[in-house]
């Protein structure tokens, strides 16, 4: 299958924005214990602001400089970095390379990354605020081809929770949030 990243971190963009506009309780719960609504919201929000620093060259360890704090209307600072965040994609060169904080990578990888966090981030979100768990079939499947691979290495970083047990035959998306430590039955 051939992954047109562009469009689908649009998409991820899309389906995380309706979630964030229709929160009620910034203070809820959500599956990562450590976070409020608020949190995740927020930990969302920042990793687009790094986006168009880090495509432009900037480095990670310029975070006190480069990146301004966020407001407390979360809606218009998704809003804001979610734009600032693909317009950079569309403009960047995605076999150029960009610096994160532990390696370097062609800024594809850094797409595709970014599209599988924003999604994975969007059941947590929606989860978390009783909204529809479903998710894009084209992102499950694209995320999933990001993650399956690595899913040794995921568990081993502490990125995610352990994967929970399913079957071979549960449906691609339960699957996926499996894989990154999520109950999603």
């Amino acid at each position: 299958m051939t992954v047109d990243w562009i469009t689908l971190q649009q998409r991820a963009h899309d389906e995380f924005a309706s979630r964030v506009a229709a929160v009620d309780d910034w203070d809820a719960p959500t599956p990562d214990t450590d976070w409020t609504v608020r949190d995740l919201v927020r930990h969302v929000t920042r990793e687009q602001q790094w986006v168009p620093v880090l495509l432009e060259g900037g480095h990670p360890s310029e975070s006190d400089t480069v990146v301004e704090p966020l407001g407390d209307d979360l809606v218009a600072e998704w809003r804001r970095w979610s734009t600032a965040a693909t317009e950079a994609w569309r403009a960047a060169d995605p076999d150029a390379d960009v610096t994160l904080s532990t390696e370097v990578v062609a800024v594809k990888e850094y797409l595709a990354e970014q599209v599988s966090d924003v999604t994975i981030h969007t059941w947590d979100l929606s989860r978390a605020i009783g909204a529809d768990e479903e998710l894009d079939d084209d992102l499950v499947e694209a995320v999933w081809g990001v993650f399956e691979p690595q899913k040794d290495a995921l568990e081993a970083s502490g990125l995610f929770a352990s994967p929970v047990p399913v079957g071979d035959d549960a449906p691609l998306r339960i699957r996926l949030l499996a894989l990154t430590g999520r109950d999603a039955r």
